[in-house]
């Protein structure tokens, strides 16, 4: 009668370790398979022409979260550059770092001379989480090139 009570006392302990064990295992699935709330914003990274940065700038005239932002040497810079652009040296040591402290979520068009820095600032944008970067191609040479107003 001993043995028995102890077999039944057994079953149940490991009835109930089941049950347990089912429970905080459904739990921990549904976790894993539930479909988030929101879905993550996508980055829109692209390279434009001249003229279709144009068109982005009169389209954003006087959107405060556009900037226009010029890559090149503040000498550069200084010759001619496109209207309301900021310049940020890709030279600068800092440059990264002042990359990092701009707003994410604006809209920024970048450019460069002839398009190497700004193509090679576009990744680092992209690492950086800025989500709408524009890339002119051909930088202000080509922008100049199409008759396309600088200043000073």
């Amino acid at each position: 009668m001993v043995k028995a009570n102890s077999m039944n006392l057994v079953a149940l302990v490991l009835w109930a370790l089941l049950v347990i064990a089912v429970v905080l295992t459904t739990g921990c699935m549904a976790d894993e398979t539930a479909a988030p709330d929101l879905e993550a914003p996508i980055q829109i990274i692209e390279t434009i022409t001249p003229q279709e940065a144009l068109a982005l700038i009169e389209n954003h005239r006087d959107n405060p979260e556009f900037a226009i932002i010029d890559v090149r040497t503040p000498e550069e810079f200084a010759e001619g550059h496109i209207e309301n652009a900021i310049n940020i040296d890709f030279y600068s040591k800092a440059f990264r770092n002042d990359l990092d402290k701009l707003d994410k979520d604006r809209t920024y068009l970048i450019y460069c001379r002839t398009g190497r820095r700004s193509g090679l600032t576009i990744p680092m944008m992209r690492e950086l989480d800025f989500m709408e970067v524009y890339d002119m191609l051909g930088g202000i040479t080509r922008w100049r090139a199409e008759g396309l107003p600088t200043t000073r």
